[in-house]
């Protein structure tokens, strides 16, 4: 079946490459024009443009999906199917209905849980102890089209964002492929999603980062590997910011929220429940560095505390 793949971050690649690898003709990719990134702005291609021009496939970069030549293109193509993986922009009706199956969209939860940009990083917040994938046909409501397949992956006490999506890329990557597989053979059906059980994931903003010592242990735990690697956790300490990595409740509630009790091994953070034990920090402006070797820097003094607030 030929196919045109849509994607754009380094989440798509595992799937790229499971198609790829598969029967189906692989004619081009689309994704999202080069963007300017780093101090000096400099415009870099995406993930998946680089995967595609590293082996000579065709990629079209379209301001937005609807331009009359990105459609007229498409159609030239003339993809059976167009899966897609992180594409990151909406798909207007004219270019849905181009390819013969429509476009299957790989989507990191089990839908109708966690519609919307960050369903990774949502289900982390929330404490789910189960999420997974599922593809669809992409309609115009935001992940609301009928389901082809659904995998479930259980969440660990340690998973971060990051380490939870990449499982789920690899997995879903499978499962993406063989719900291609049966889309062409004709011997799948797409079924509509329940009505009950929506949940909505927005986009996860730097500010969703910041650590509020007031809150409980658990939800701070949660926060923190919700937001790592992307947009990061952070807290400030005398009105400077730090970044923060993953962090262990304790079974002691001795300190007060954002007071730092350090010793030779080990740095603790007072919250609303028990006391934290911090990973990794990153001050601004320098590597990430043990929680210990910080403290012995800086030689926080008794008393001293993170802005309970961030």
């Amino acid at each position: 079946m030929r196919v045109v793949f849509a994607g754009t971050p380094d989440v798509a690649l595992p799937s790229l490459d499971a198609i790829a690898s598969s029967h189906h003709e692989l004619v081009a990719v689309v994704t999202r024009p080069d963007a300017p990134t780093g101090r000096g702005r400099k415009l870099v291609a995406s993930p998946v443009s680089d995967w595609a021009a590293e082996r000579g496939i065709e990629t079209l970069k379209p301001e937005r999906a609807g331009d009359p030549a990105f459609l007229d293109r498409l159609r030239e193509l003339s993809p059976a199917c167009c899966p897609v993986v992180a594409y990151g922009a909406l798909l207007p009706q004219s270019a849905l209905d181009v390819p013969e199956h429509g476009w299957v969209n790989l989507h990191f939860s089990v839908l109708p849980a966690w519609r919307g940009a960050a369903p990774v990083q949502h289900a982390l917040l929330a404490g789910d102890e189960v999420t997974g994938a599922t593809t669809f046909r992409i309609v115009k409501e935001l992940d609301a089209g009928p389901v082809y397949g659904v995998l479930t992956e259980a969440v660990r006490p340690d998973d971060t964002s990051g380490a939870l999506l990449d499982r789920l890329a690899a997995a879903g990557s499978t499962l993406l492929v063989d719900t291609l597989d049966h889309v062409e053979a004709g011997d799948i059906e797409a079924r509509p999603q329940s009505a009950d059980g929506a949940s909505y994931a927005t986009k996860i903003e730097v500010d969703d980062g910041r650590v509020r010592w007031t809150e409980a242990a658990a939800a701070i735990d949660r926060r923190i590997r919700a937001c790592t690697p992307d947009p990061g956790a952070w807290t400030t300490l005398d009105g400077g910011r730090i970044k923060l990595g993953p962090v262990q409740p304790t079974d002691g509630d001795t300190l007060e929220p954002g007071e730092i009790s350090a010793d030779k091994h080990t740095v603790r953070i007072g919250t609303a429940t028990v006391d934290v034990e911090l990973g990794s920090i990153q001050p601004r402006g320098k590597r990430p560095m043990p929680a210990a070797d910080w403290a012995r820097g800086v030689r926080p003094e008794a008393g001293a505390r993170f802005d309970a607030e961030g």
